[in-house]
C-alpha cells in the first residue's frame, strides 16, 4: 500500500526557512518521480516542484519559488524533502506530496505552512 506521510510545516515570520518532510512507503521513493504542490485558501492546487526517479539532481520548480526552494531525497530513509528559504507571505498554503503510480494519484496528508509579513 503505497503511503505519503508529511512532517514539517508551521509557522515563520518572512525571510525565514522551513523544510517539509513527505516519507514514502510501499514504493521506492528512488523509483517514482515525487512531487510538492500548494493550495492557497479560495486557490486551486498549484504545482511546486518535482524530483525524478533517475536522478536526484535533475529537479523542477515553479518560477514562483525557483531560487528560494530546494527538494532533495534521501534514499535510505526513503524521504523527500523541500527546503523553502525566503519565504514570503504569498508562500503561505497547505503543502502536500504527491507522487503518481499506474495513473494514480497518491497524496501526502498536507501541511500548513503559514508565512506572516
Amino acid at each position: 500500500q503505497v503511503q505519503l506521510v508529511q512532517s514539517g510545516g508551521g509557522f515563520v515570520q518572512a525571510g525565514g526557512s522551513l523544510r517539509l518532510s513527505c516519507a514514502v512507503s510501499g514504493i521506492s521513493a528512488s523509483g517514482n518521480d515525487i512531487n510538492w504542490y500548494r493550495q492557497a485558501p479560495g486557490q486551486q492546487r498549484e504545482w511546486v516542484a518535482t524530483i525524478y526517479s533517475y536522478s536526484s539532481s535533475t529537479n523542477d520548480y515553479a518560477h514562483s519559488v525557483k531560487g528560494r526552494f530546494t527538494i532533495s531525497r534521501d534514499d535510505a530513509k526513503n524521504t523527500v524533502y523541500l527546503q523553502m528559504s525566503s519565504l514570503k507571505p504569498e508562500d503561505t498554503a497547505v503543502y502536500y506530496c504527491n507522487t503518481i503510480i499506474n495513473f494514480q494519484d497518491y497524496w501526502g496528508q498536507g501541511t500548513q505552512v503559514t508565512v506572516s509579513s
